[in-house]
């Protein structure tokens, strides 16, 4: 699926998924066509031009999908409070 494929883009800060940090706000999928919307932990983060490339690129290699595209979105803002009690545990967090 998309969202397991998305598991393979880390954070580079956190050293952890995207999907276990709750970056991923919407999947909509329509026939082979894939529109996400991720969040980052900052507007300002360094990895905002890098980071939906490498969500396409994952998404893109999921069987059956031909076209992607990744929009950055900013509200709600990003918290720690959202990722996964797993990535939270994990680092130090909880």
């Amino acid at each position: 699926t998309i969202t397991e494929a998305l598991r393979n883009v880390q954070d580079p800060e956190l050293h952890r998924d995207i999907v276990s940090l709750d970056m991923v706000k919407e999947i909509a999928i329509h026939g082979t066509q894939v529109a996400a919307k991720i969040e980052l932990t900052a507007p300002a983060c360094p990895v905002a031009g890098t980071t939906p490339v490498m969500v396409r690129e994952a998404a893109e290699r999921v069987p059956g999908v031909t076209e992607v595209s990744v929009d950055l979105v900013w509200d709600p803002p990003w918290s720690p409070d959202r990722m996964s009690e797993e990535a939270r545990l994990e680092l130090g967090m909880m």
